[in-house]
């Protein structure tokens, strides 16, 4: 008897669960719960060997086509996986930019040969990428961008001059794909080209940025007279805006709902010391947990209409919108309930990561386009308003 699709789905639920039971223990037991770069004791080089096992466990490039290396699954396998590697504690993914952002982009405008080149590296946990958009005066604008890169004459080189900020990763990354202004006197949207870079060369320096928490996530790239092969440009050169754009639209993907499977890690987390701490008994904080769980809710449901095909794009340009102000008040929440105690400096080890939920959470509303600039995004492009 042929098994109904329900029945498909939970027997791939099972799968994922038990691979991560047998996987995620021993030496990678550190990473239970690591929510990334970032994070107090996030080891990356054992993240990396992680990326490896997940490769050799097949649980990469699970949406890729099959002549990719891909498993091609349908998108509420996919929805199963990032859900379930989540709850099974599944620490936050060093290969993420790779994977889901530069691949489907190179797959889309990539020539032959840099499919070739690149994306099995991706594939196997092997190769690490950072993302060099934003730059400091050009973060949420990023049509201002004035990173230059111009062809050497005699070799057919770009040679790239410029600095990136909020780069993240790029301290454990060997590659970088950044976008440059390749025509002289060009403006704003027109003349740009997405160029792939090595990191590890001469006329580039990475300079970790110290966060609030103490730690470093983001990093400043300095380009100096760095240099790549004349053919390692994604789509047609002075047409980058373009490809650009298509690999941010990349990020409204499956993985959005591993990104929310956290959250509900981090609002369970919030509920349990509400009920050990009183917390619970208080009538505005149980409203505000009541509320945070029917956000929740209403994002979960938003992102899988997201990430269906043809979805129109008004209904795409609000997910950033909506999850990082709601992860926002996630954090003043777990504040709140923590009370008294979260005004100092925690060293619990079940209580920091509530404190520093708090801490990461301020800048969610401000990185990869602030409010206001997602609130004109989605007036001039989704209801195609006047500027």
């Amino acid at each position: 008897m042929k098994m109904q699709e329900s029945e498909i789905n939970e027997a791939f639920r099972t799968e994922v669960r038990e691979w991560m039971g047998r996987h995620l223990r021993g030496k990678f037991a550190p990473l239970k719960h690591a929510s990334g770069l970032g994070a107090e004791g996030y080891d990356a080089e054992l993240a990396k060997e992680w990326e490896q096992e997940l490769a050799r466990g097949g649980w990469t490039g699970l949406g890729w086509e099959t002549q990719y290396g891909g498993r091609n699954l349908p998108l509420a396998q996919q929805v199963i996986f990032h859900e379930e590697y989540v709850r099974c504690g599944g620490p936050g993914r060093i290969g993420h930019i790779g994977e889901t952002l530069l691949a489907p982009t190179l797959m889309a405008f990539g020539t032959p040969e840099q499919k070739q080149r690149f994306l099995p590296g991706i594939l196997a946990g092997k190769d690490y990428w950072a993302q060099g958009y934003s730059e400091p005066g050009a973060g949420s604008d990023l049509a201002a961008i004035r990173t230059k890169a111009q062809r050497d004459p005699a070799t057919g080189e770009w040679v790239i001059n410029g600095q990136k900020v909020w780069t993240s990763w790029a301290h454990e990354s060997e590659w970088i794909f950044v976008l440059a202004r390749t025509e002289e006197g060009s403006s704003r949207h027109t003349g740009l080209t997405l160029l792939l870079v090595p990191l590890n060369q001469p006329g580039v320096e990475v300079r970790p940025i110290r966060q609030i928490t103490g730690t470093s996530e983001f990093n400043e790239v300095f380009l100096d007279g760095a240099r790549t092969e004349g053919a390692l440009h994604l789509g047609p050169v002075g047409d980058g805006w373009k490809v650009a754009m298509y690999l941010l639209g990349c990020e409204r993907g499956a993985s959005t709902l591993g990104q929310q499977a956290h959250f509900r890690y981090e609002l369970d987390l919030i509920i349990a010391l509400a009920r050990r701490n009183g917390a619970a008994r208080d009538p505005l904080l149980r409203q505000r947990l009541a509320k945070a769980d029917m956000g929740l809710q209403t994002l979960r449901a938003h992102a899988l209409r997201a990430s269906s095909e043809n979805t129109p794009m008004r209904v795409a340009s609000v997910s950033k919108y909506a999850w990082s102000n709601w992860h926002r008040d996630l954090g003043e929440l777990a504040m709140d309930v923590l009370g008294e105690q979260g005004e100092l400096l925690m060293t619990d080890a079940a209580l920091r990561p509530l404190q520093q939920l708090w801490l990461v959470s301020r800048a969610d509303t401000i990185y990869a386009g602030t409010n206001e600039i997602q609130m004109n995004l989605m007036a001039e492009r989704a209801l195609g308003m006047p500027r």
